[in-house]
C-alpha cells in the first residue's frame, strides 16, 4: 500500500467528472488474439461482528499460486496468519478441520477441496467450501450453497459479515482480467484493464477500461498522463478508478510494475478520494474496494 500512498502527495495528472452509462462504447475491448494475465494471488478482507459480544475480526482470505505451490492463506489481523494450506505438498489434507486459539477466542476452521475445480486462477470455482467459525459464531463462509447447506441447517449463531476490499496479484503484459461486484447483491461484472496503442494505429500508449466488453475509461498518452484518477457509473453506484502505470514505463521488468483501484462511494462527492481524510464520517465510509497489482513479465 505504502506506492499507492506516496503518490497521494505527488498529484495525480488527470481528473475528470464523472461518466455515466451512457458513455458506454459497443467497441469490443479485446481482441481474441490477445493474451490476458495470469493472476498469482487473490484476496479478501472481511469484518465480522460476533452477535453475542460484538467482538469485531478482521479477517483475510488469500488464494495464492506460484511454480512450487498453491493453497490458501487465513489471517487475523494485520499479520497473524492461523491457517496454511500447500495443495501441492504430498501432505495435503483435501478435507479436514482445524481448532486453535487467539486472543482468547475459539476458531474453528472446515474446508473441502477433494473435488474442487479450478479455472485459470488459484482460486477454486466449483466444488469447495471453507468455513470459519469464531466463539462457536460461523463467521465465514466460501463456495457452493450444496457444499454450505449443512453448516447453514445447524442452530449455529450467524455472525454479521461483510465485504470490505478484494485484492489481485497479477503477471502478464498488458492486458489484465478479473470479476467483482461493486456491492454484496450486486451483478457480476467482467472487468478487463488494457495498457496498449501499438495494434491500434497509435504511436502512443493508451489506458483502457472495458466492464462487461464496454468501454468506460479510456487515457490517451498514457507516459504522461500515468497517475489519475476517475470516475464512473455502475449498478446505480459511483465508482472511482486510479490508476498508477509510472513504475511500469520507467522500471525495467521484472521490478516494473502498475496499480490499479476501484472503489465505490456511499455519495455523490466532487472531491478526489485521493485528498478525502482518513476520518471519514459513517455516510462517506468505503463499501467496497478492488486493488489490482500488475508486475510486468520478462
Amino acid at each position: 500500500m505504502r506506492d499507492i500512498i506516496s503518490c497521494f502527495s505527488e498529484n495525480a495528472v488527470i481528473v475528470t467528472p464523472y461518466s455515466s452509462c451512457s458513455s458506454f462504447s459497443s467497441k469490443a475491448c479485446i481482441s481474441p488474439s490477445l493474451i490476458p494475465s495470469t493472476q498469482n494471488s487473490v484476496s479478501y478482507v472481511y469484518k465480522a461482528i460476533l452477535s453475542n459480544n460484538q467482538k469485531h475480526f478482521f479477517i483475510t482470505v488469500t488464494w495464492s499460486m506460484s511454480h512450487l505451490n498453491q493453497g490458501l492463506t487465513i489471517s487475523l489481523g494485520e499479520e497473524e496468519t492461523i491457517f496454511r494450506l500447500n495443495t501441492n505438498s504430498r501432505f495435503f489434507r483435501k478435507k479436514g478441520s482445524k481448532m486453535l486459539e487467539s486472543d482468547e477466542s475459539k476458531i474453528e476452521i472446515f474446508w473441502d477441496l477433494y473435488n474442487a475445480k479450478y479455472d485459470i486462477g488459484p482460486e477454486p470455482v466449483n466444488d469447495f467450501f471453507v468455513a470459519i467459525l469464531i466463539d462457536a459464531e460461523l463467521v465465514l463462509i466460501l463456495g457452493e450453497e450444496t457444499m454450505t447447506k449443512k453448516f447453514k441447517t445447524r442452530r449455529i449463531p450467524l455472525a454479521k459479515v461483510s465485504l470490505l476490499s478484494r485484492r489481485e496479484h497479477c503477471s502478464g503484459n498488458t492486458i489484465f482480467t478479473t470479476k467483482t461486484k461493486f456491492c454484496e447483491n450486486g451483478t457480476l461484472h467482467d472487468i478487463l484493464i488494457k495498457c496498449s496503442g501499438e495494434n491500434e494505429g497509435l504511436n502512443y500508449p493508451v489506458l483502457s477500461v472495458c466492464i462487461d466488453n464496454k468501454t468506460m475509461i479510456r487515457v490517451k498518452r498514457l507516459q504522461w498522463n500515468f497517475r489519475g484518477n476517475q470516475s464512473i457509473f455502475v449498478d446505480g453506484l459511483v465508482v472511482d478508478f486510479l490508476w498508477d502505470v509510472h513504475n511500469w514505463f520507467f522500471n525495467p521488468a521484472p521490478s516494473g510494475y502498475a496499480v490499479f483501484m476501484f472503489r465505490t462511494k456511499s455519495e455523490l462527492d466532487s472531491r478526489m478520494w485521493l485528498e478525502e481524510k482518513t476520518s471519514l464520517r459513517d455516510e462517506d465510509t468505503v463499501e467496497f474496494s478492488l486493488l489490482i497489482y500488475a508486475c510486468k513479465s520478462t
